[in-house]
């Protein structure tokens, strides 16, 4: 087996900047690390046109022909594939990987049959189907928790293992603090505006001080109209939510089906409670510790999260460093693909 330093590593992903979403921002700061401990190579919707993702204008998916991705994957010569999405690019990066017989892991970070199934009529069955046909070839899935691992395994997913994600703590955890002239206190959402983020189960709550949304997304324009009162801040960069996430006094997530919630992990780094409902994505961020509350009454939860400790938060926050995920990334992936390449080879 190769050590870690020599090891050639193509990491394959849809989602990448301009996007603001939790998988362009992981892997984005993941490529920093891993450069320090690979040998690492991104292919990125950088350098391809590409066109708006249906409903979601925001995301643009690259139309990239197989064989100028092939040729990029050529001239790298990668010992392993990690393919981080199920979009165009990852498509054509699993055959190529499936016809050469290059070993490859997967991740599965969003519950899409959950989100298509709530804007069409497409059974979740259906969606199930096609993402084991993309993610079971690979040596293996990764999941952002142990509990999501195991639901997969017993919806066919035949490889899966936890991978602990991980933010750029430091961004979060110092620097100014955001000022408003808003009643106190300010509750706090940070992420996409979407359907499946289950935002009017904070939106319609009966709280005071004042509600903050932090983001953008294709339920933005509706969300305004129907909560005038809300303060809609717009997307913003890390630098600039590190100073709103330092600012409020709790941070709520009423998402049901994130797989992990990396906003969560921010929000702690910065020392702001959290409020969620008991999710498997938010009891793995929180580890059972007391830097938030997990309730049904995501009212009462809101509420009682004001009453923890900031200090508490930001040490329980500092557990989620790029660091530790990186290494943990770098482990999954040389050892799976170790075990595999033998396997193909014999094959």
């Amino acid at each position: 087996m190769k050590s870690p330093s020599c090891f050639r590593l193509l990491i394959v992903t849809d989602a990448w900047k301009p996007q603001i979403n939790g998988v362009s921002r992981t892997y984005q700061w993941l490529e920093g690390y891993l450069r320090q401990r690979v040998l690492l190579d991104m292919l990125t919707p950088e350098g391809f046109a590409s066109v708006p993702m249906p409903t979601y204008p925001g995301i643009r998916l690259a139309l990239a022909r197989p064989g100028s991705v092939y040729a990029r994957i050529d001239s790298f010569k990668p010992d392993a594939v990690h393919i981080a999405t199920e979009g165009p690019l990852g498509h054509i990066a699993r055959r190529y990987c499936l016809r050469r017989s290059i070993p490859f892991t997967t991740c599965y970070h969003t519950r899409y049959p959950e989100y298509i199934s709530a804007r069409y009529p497409v059974p979740e069955a259906w969606t199930y189907a096609m993402l084991r046909n993309f993610h079971n070839p690979a040596c293996v899935t990764m999941t952002a928790t142990p509990e999501l691992a195991d639901e997969l395994r017993g919806k066919g997913f035949l490889k899966t293992a936890h991978w602990q994600r991980g933010v750029d703590t430091k961004i979060f955890a110092h620097g100014p603090v955001a000022a408003f002239d808003w009643p106190r206190p300010w509750f706090l959402y940070a992420g996409r505006i979407a359907v499946e983020k289950n935002l009017p189960a904070f939106l319609g709550l009966d709280l005071p001080g004042t509600k903050i949304i932090a983001g953008d997304g294709p339920s933005r324009a509706q969300l305004e109209a129907q909560y005038p009162s809300t303060k809609f801040l717009g997307a913003l960069d890390s630098h600039e939510l590190g100073t709103v996430y330092r600012a409020a006094d709790v941070f709520v997530f009423p998402s049901l089906t994130d797989t992990y919630g990396l906003v969560m992990a921010e929000a702690l780094a910065a020392g702001t409670p959290v409020a969620a409902f008991p999710s498997s994505g938010a009891r793995a961020i929180l580890g059972g510790e007391p830097c938030g509350v997990l309730s049904d009454d995501l009212a009462q939860a809101a509420m009682q999260a004001l009453e923890l400790s900031r200090e508490t938060c930001a040490k329980a926050g500092a557990r989620h460093s790029l660091e530790a995920s990186a290494d943990a990334f770098v482990a999954l992936v040389v050892q799976a693909c170790a075990l595999e390449r033998p396997l193909r080879h014999a094959a």
